[in-house]
């Protein structure tokens, strides 16, 4: 038979295939960068590019009113014919840089053509910058230009005007350039294209001019330029750093959403198919058990020659066999049940008051017949006055029956199974079943405790299971919000340990005042106010000592005491205290 070499070869076409995806990519950032001519990938160029054109746009109103405001300045020294032909050629180029930054945000492949538009940039601010740089010949005399080689230059205007002018130019460079460098920081080629016209036209009217202090702010100026440049360079690298931060972002939180999409998939996968689980087990558990039960019973019937004797002895142990393994699978089934229940969060506990005693006595009821016919010892190690616990009784029996059926399947005959419950440690209740079997090694100790794991050792002396078993405990217990534990020691026996936490034991609450050393009891005055008697009322004798004539007695109605003798006033009250009814008296107790 020939072999498919499909499955063996799918896991390393993958690697491969992601590895040549990534060398693709790398391959397209690098061709991108040196595309760009200015190493850095086409997105972030095009990221800066879109900045410097929004910002253009924003401040559209700043340069020309500070032309203006120069303009307006200039006609202090100079015609106003000639300041206001520099302002017509500043707007005019001003307007041609807007109208070229809006038509590259409205070209939506402006990405794929950063070049052409880096040049389209760089020659509009080199115009707008002459046009800047034509502020230093408002005012000024050509033929001072043209003489300059010859012989010192004599200018048409006074030397205080000339000088004034200088150094209004002077001023007006750095605040050109300081408002040039916020805008066009993103692209600083267009930045210096802008600027250097500018700052050349400075420098060349302050050294025509021959002074010492004007040669001074030449000088000054150049530094200022280069001062500018080197903020530019910052500018521009945190401006690039924050794009790239900004994109780290963005592609995280793009693979988060991817991974997040992923999770739910498989979240909804895996509940659909834990629903397909149940469903399947929930009629699989229906389908079984209906002929499984026919089985069991007739089985059951033949075995006890119910309906007359089978003729055959070999049959009566047939059917006995097959009770026997119909009552073995029905046990799986129910395990596999309950453990998926468990597994899926359905298992509900119905908690009630009991006894873990009286649980541990019915399970040894239930298997002490098992235990003799192997020839074990089954004793019972319960401790005296226990109180009860707050559990499901099901449940419990359950844990007890699984631990005891496994000691009973993995100790030799003569063997001895020992079941105990005492208090534990931190306040519960502990039930330990030990055996005296083959034992466990130490690292088969986890694979016993998972679903269906079973120990090497266990599968040469032991019977036939399913390995549900340990699994189903820990489950159970861990419900109870309490402890397993599983000791063992190889040939000399295992013990499983279940604690039971404090809270679920429902001891009797200490008395608030013990019998016998209540507080009244201790004070003596206050023992002696609660046992005084209360005053007695008036006997038939009282009433005897002042006899009423008969008739009187008869005729006239009821009258209080006073009324009755008007000549003797009533006695003032005794001066001695007057009892307190037996209410105030409690009251005066317990405020005590």
């Amino acid at each position: 038979m020939q072999s498919n070499p499909v499955p063996t070869a799918a896991p390393t076409a993958e690697p491969s295939r992601a590895r040549k995806g990534r060398r693709a990519a790398e391959l397209k950032a690098v061709r991108g960068r040196l595309q760009s001519g200015s190493g850095i990938e086409p997105e972030f160029e095009h990221e800066l590019m879109a900045i410097f054109a929004r910002n253009e746009l924003k401040a559209a109103v700043t340069m020309p009113v500070l032309a203006v405001i120069f303009s307006l300045a200039s006609t202090f020294w100079a015609s106003k014919h000639q300041a206001l032909l520099w302002l017509t050629l500043v707007i005019v180029s001003k307007a041609l840089l807007l109208w070229q930054c809006g038509r590259y945000l409205a070209d939506a492949e402006a990405h794929k053509n950063i070049e052409r538009w880096r040049r389209v940039f760089v020659s509009a601010e080199i115009l707008t910058g002459v046009c800047w740089a034509g502020f230093v010949l408002v005012g000024m005399d050509i033929a001072m230009f043209a003489n300059w080689f010859d012989a010192p230059p004599q200018p048409s205007i006074s030397p205080t005007a000339l000088f004034t002018a200088s150094v209004f130019v002077f001023a007006a460079l750095i605040v050109v350039i300081s408002v040039r460098m916020t805008f066009a920081a993103t692209i600083p080629s267009v930045l210096y294209a802008g600027t250097l016209p500018m700052t050349l036209a400075v420098v060349v009217r302050l050294v025509v001019v021959g002074d010492p202090f004007l040669n001074a702010l030449a000088a000054m100026a150049v530094g200022v330029h280069l001062y500018f440049i080197w903020l530019v360079q910052g500018l521009y690298s945190t401006a690039l750093e924050r794009l790239k931060f900004r994109a780290q972002k963005d592609i995280l939180i793009a693979a988060l959403e991817e991974e997040k999409a992923i999770s739910d998939e498989a979240r909804r996968r895996a509940e659909a198919a834990n629903n397909s689980k149940s469903r399947f087990l929930a009629t699989m558990s229906h389908e079984l058990r209906t002929p499984l039960n026919a089985i069991m019973g007739f089985s059951e019937v033949m075995k006890a020659e119910v309906m007359g004797p089978l003729g055959t002895p070999v049959y009566k142990e047939y059917s006995g066999n097959i009770h026997d393994s119909g009552r073995h699978l029905l046990n799986l089934i129910n395990e596999i049940l309950d453990l998926s229940r468990i597994e899926a969060g359905r298992y509900q506990l119905t908690e009630e008051r009991l006894r873990l005693t009286d649980v541990v006595d019915d399970c040894h009821r239930l298997l002490k017949l098992r235990a003799e016919a192997k020839g074990l010892t089954l004793t019972l190690d319960l401790a005296d006055d226990l109180p009860p616990v707050w559990a499901d009784q099901r449940a419990l029996r359950q844990i007890c029956l699984n631990l005891m059926s496994n000691a009973l399947k993995f100790t030799p005959k003569g063997g001895t199974i020992t079941v105990t419950i005492t208090n534990a440690p931190g306040g519960g209740q502990m039930l330990s079943v030990r055996d005296t079997g083959p034992g466990i090694p130490a690292d088969e100790i986890p694979k016993v405790m998972q679903p269906f794991g079973q120990g090497s050792l266990a599968h040469q002396t032991a019977e036939g299971g399913t390995g549900l078993g340990l699994s189903i405990v820990t489950s159970l217990v861990e419900l109870h919000d309490g402890k397993f534990e599983l000791r063992s020691e190889l040939r000399r026996g295992t013990e499983a340990i279940v604690i039971l936490p404090q809270r679920r034991v429902l001891a009797a609450a200490p008395p608030l005042q013990p019998l016998g050393a209540e507080r009244h009891r201790l004070n003596p005055e206050l023992r002696a106010r609660i046992q005084r008697p209360p005053m007695a009322a008036p006997n038939a004798k009282t009433v005897a000592s002042h006899p009423q004539p008969a008739s009187q007695s008869a005729k006239a109605p009821l009258q209080p005491a006073h009324a009755a003798h008007p000549a003797s006033p009533p006695s003032p009250p005794s001066p001695e205290r007057k009892p307190a009814p037996r209410r105030a008296r409690l009251r005066e107790v317990l405020r005590a």
